[in-house]
């Protein structure tokens, strides 16, 4: 038996910011705390959405780059200290996995660790989760409709908390909170939802109408993401990018593979903050190359979809598409050395992603895999 579910509701569309008040009074969210960051606030898009809240809604802003369990819990703090009955997350999938980390921690009792999904953690996470309204200011997280946090604990593991129950009860999708998003970062970005639609794609698990979704959301980000790159006011294909990244996330459920099982322990070193897009992105073209042994003919629609050429593969496509949008070409570019490798592998056949790639990979392959984009 396969189980298939879908289940938020997504206000999706330019101006959708404007819905945050009803989606506030259908969860009878009265005194929300706004997660976001520190970045977001720079920008003044943080000011559009305080002027859609009561006064006075307490705001937590010291996110990581990658979540961290000790912000979750100063953010914990934060809620219980402002009496809160709800969270809004603003921003990229930091603020939004940490809202998630908090939302989860402020109604169930013990160490965020227990509910961890590879330590046995899915079954303990409740329907008493606090209410969780997500609004992405990026498009490529598609966490704003993932049912996953990634969490980084203080001995660097980033470990993924995985439930129904951490889906946000809304998700307010508005493509023009991303029009003044820098080229960098709308390439990053676009690239981690890039991924996401391949590899859930090619997921071994049974799930036609997630790999229908998966294929619409490649097709979309593959030809928007130029567009948005190039002219960040294109807001067509900044619409088409959040809906593919949108895309990406409702698929999450199939499950994801082995870029996110090396991406995810790579991100867990907190001496190199790497950013979880980028890393996606350099890893992205040899694990295709190392899955086509298995995934060929999906790996192959997948290219009609680009309208590549016969002779180009998607892992080429992929290496050309990183160096146009300015991503590094190497990982030691990010200070990440050799000596790590060991316990990069050991952490990505740990990681929940390891066992839906649909080949499968040892210590030594991730190693490979590694040394192929230093």
């Amino acid at each position: 038996m396969d189980i298939i579910t879908y289940l938020t509701t997504i206000q999706f569309g330019a101006g959708s910011l404007d819905s945050l008040p009803g989606a506030m009074g259908d969860l009878g969210i009265k005194r929300p705390l706004i997660v976001s960051d520190h970045g977001i606030a720079s920008t003044g898009l943080l000011d559009r959405l305080t002027a859609l809240v009561p006064a006075g809604s307490a705001t937590f802003l010291d996110v990581p780059s990658n979540p961290t369990e000790s912000a979750v819990e100063a953010a914990c703090a934060a809620y219980r200290a402002s009496q809160c009955d709800g969270i809004i997350a603003f921003g990229g999938g930091s603020p939004i996995d940490l809202a998630k980390g908090v939302a989860l921690l402020t109604t169930h009792p013990g160490k965020l660790e227990q509910y961890a999904a590879i330590l046995g953690g899915i079954p303990r996470i409740s329907y008493a989760v606090a209410p969780l309204i997500a609004i992405p200011t990026t498009a490529g997280t598609g966490s704003e409709v993932g049912r996953a946090a990634l969490i980084t604990l203080e001995d660097e593991r980033k470990l993924g908390f995985i439930s129904p129950y951490l889906i946000p009860r809304r998700a307010i999708c508005d493509p023009d909170l991303t029009l003044g998003l820098p080229p960098f970062l709308t390439a990053a970005t676009g690239l981690d939802a890039l991924s996401h639609c391949i590899e859930t794609y090619l997921s071994p698990r049974f799930n036609p109408p997630a790999e229908a979704i998966a294929m619409d959301g490649f097709g979309r980000i593959w030809k928007a993401l130029p567009k948005a790159f190039a002219n960040g006011a294109d807001a067509e294909a900044r619409k088409e990018l959040m809906m593919g990244a949108l895309e990406g996330g409702l698929t999450f459920q199939k499950g994801l593979g082995a870029v996110h099982a090396l991406s995810h322990a790579l991100g867990g070193i907190k001496s190199l903050k790497l950013h979880h897009g980028t890393l996606n992105a350099l890893l992205m073209p040899p694990v295709l190359r190392w899955n086509a042994e298995v995934a060929g003919v999906k790996i192959a629609h997948l290219q009609k979809i680009a309208e590549l050429p016969l002779s180009t593969g998607l892992a080429d496509a992929l290496v050309t598409l990183n160096a146009q949008l300015g991503i590094p070409s190497g990982l030691s570019e990010l200070g990440v050395t050799r000596d790590m490798f060991d316990w990069i592998c050991e952490r990505a056949l740990a990681d929940h992603s390891h066992q839906t790639n649909p080949r499968s990979l040892s210590s030594k392959d991730y190693a490979d895999i590694l040394e192929s984009v230093m």
